[in-house]
């Protein structure tokens, strides 16, 4: 059997809430906060919205229309998104909104070279190792080839450096990418 103790309430105990009741001027005078995320998180405690199907689909339209590059010795493009592989979703934390992203790209490319006074058609692929959200600048690029049997070691060279040259519009859509996820 177990006993409680209840103390008597004295002077300097405190008083009960007296219930009053609450009219409009009230609610007027102090709004209800607004908070991000799902009705049913109006703390604002971790909530975490996956967007992969928006972001794999964007990624693909935006990479998609990259612009043909022209070099000195010879001009390529990409047309195709062959894979596009990662995570993106928006955390929201204490209220506050971040996004993120994970992502490994490859695109085909193709081209034309002028070697050894002859044009030369080269179709190959371009990786795009894991590269994520804020990482941008650190983004690199991996070339192989898929028909390189009339193509020396220097001919490879140079074209790869000339295909590194699409490094440039890819960060700039990649990052047209990132400003989108945050509005989102």
């Amino acid at each position: 059997m177990c006993t409680y103790w209840v103390r008597e309430a004295t002077g300097d105990a405190a008083l009960l809430p007296a219930p009053r009741k609450i009219d409009a001027a009230d609610l007027a005078a102090n709004p209800a906060p607004t908070t991000l995320g799902s009705v049913w998180n109006q703390a604002g405690t971790w909530e975490e919205k996956n967007l992969n199907s928006w972001a794999n689909s964007r990624i693909k339209d935006l990479l998609g229309s990259l612009d043909p590059l022209e070099f000195s010795t010879g001009k390529a493009s990409v047309y195709e998104v062959s894979k596009c592989s990662g995570d993106a979703f928006l955390v929201t934390v204490r209220n506050k909104k971040r996004v993120g992203y994970t992502y490994e790209l490859g695109l085909k490319f193709k081209g034309e070279w002028l070697i050894k006074e002859e044009n030369k058609k080269v179709k190959g692929y371009l990786d795009i190792p894991e590269f994520s959200f804020g990482e941008l600048e650190d983004l690199e690029v991996q070339i192989s080839f898929s028909d390189d049997k009339d193509l020396s070691s220097d001919n490879k060279a140079q074209i790869s450096k000339d295909l590194k040259s699409f490094l440039a519009p890819i960060r700039e859509k990649l990052r047209k990418f990132e400003e989108e996820l945050k509005d989102r």
